[in-house]
């Protein structure tokens, strides 16, 4: 029994009924995670905060229904439960203390090849989560086919502040790229010790401001964007992107190799351009084959590509279809990984 009556419901039976209420993907209780905040008790109506660590957050209907059930079920007296959700996005600790940025969390997306649609993710994944509500920026570092500020649908050179480039802002997200600093038709010929010193100013040189995710589209392949990037910042986790077919997967599985001699932790495996054309199946193999999870599948279609070229990804410009739902569905999932990276494994480095 946590009381006996209405006058007798305590801020210590509410904790104590939903000490028994776990986070599903941290598999810790929501008190103990620090989760419940401002409890009011008002006769028989007792409201209260969630704190959810993302506001991406994929389980968050389940969160509110475990939690009415067992304050109603276990604290005698109460009649109704009123639960307010927020946010508070944990952090990577080391991306402050070696960048001296307050960015929480660095997610690398790449590939083992080119033509994969890697881009794409990249620029719907961080619209997702700007769309969920997060502090979002994009890092255009394919230093040699920059397409992030068309994809996006601005072309026009970044002002300059106090010595900083500002990103660009669109669909709620900043970003920057190199596209921005060079005409369209010249080639860069860079040798590995330029092309570092290029993604280095790219986070140096550029007033991010705060952020909760910063999304990097990586180039293809396992060359020396993605040494030096590892260099240069803490990556809190990378995805790998495949197409169905055999040819992409063993392409894949080099690139998800390369972030494990990097040891960047493996967020998962997300397909793309699945259907009739290249099949399915591809992403979910290569998961199996490197031990990761596969975050999710993109169908083939044709809005994604006329998205891209217009500068209105396709969560922006069709969002009620299944491949923008399929998008908004990757961002939480992706989101949920982070915050389990960040609550269990580096608990003394998270960033409030």
């Amino acid at each position: 029994m946590f009381g006996r009556n209405k006058t007798d419901i305590s801020e210590k039976d509410i904790l104590a009924a939903l000490s028994t209420v776990q986070e599903p993907e941290l598999h810790q209780d929501l008190v103990t995670l620090g989760m419940v905040k401002e409890i009011q008790i008002k006769g028989a109506v007792v409201s209260f905060q969630v704190v959810l660590t993302t506001p991406a957050c994929p389980l968050q209907a389940q969160i509110e229904a475990e939690c009415n059930a067992a304050v109603m079920k276990l604290v005698p007296g109460v009649e109704k439960v009123e639960i307010q959700f927020t946010h508070q996005v944990r952090g990577d600790g080391r991306i402050f203390g070696k960048l001296n940025l307050p960015i929480k969390n660095i997610i690398a997306v790449a590939s083992g090849k080119g033509g994969v649609g890697k881009s794409t993710v990249s620029v719907n994944l961080a619209v997702s989560l700007a769309m969920e509500g997060a502090k979002v920026g994009l890092l255009d570092a394919d230093i040699y086919g920059p397409n992030i500020p068309m994809m996006m649908g601005v072309t026009g050179a970044p002002p300059v502040e106090q010595g900083k480039l500002v990103p660009a802002v669109a669909h709620g997200v900043r970003f920057m790229s190199m596209g921005f600093l060079l005409p369209a038709d010249k080639a860069l010929i860079w040798r590995g010790p330029m092309l570092h010193k290029a993604l280095q100013q790219l986070f140096t040189d550029v007033r991010w401001g705060e952020l909760d995710y910063l999304i990097i589209d990586l180039p293809p392949g396992t060359g020396d964007a993605q040494l030096s990037l590892a260099q240069i910042a803490p990556l809190t986790g990378g995805i790998i992107v495949t197409m169905p077919q055999m040819v992409s997967v063993s392409d894949a599985l080099r690139g998800a190799a390369a972030f494990e001699q990097l040891e960047v932790p493996i967020l998962g495996v997300v397909e793309n351009m699945a259907g009739e054309v290249f099949g399915t199946g591809g992403g979910a193999a290569a998961a199996k084959k490197i031990n990761v999870d596969f975050l999710g599948r993109i169908e083939l279609d044709s809005n994604v590509r006329m998205g891209g070229d217009s500068g209105e990804p396709v969560v922006i410009a069709h969002p009620d279809s299944p491949t923008a739902q399929a998008f908004r569905t990757l961002s939480r999932v992706i989101a949920g990984r982070v915050s389990m990276l960040n609550s269990i494994p580096r608990m003394d480095l998270m960033v409030a």
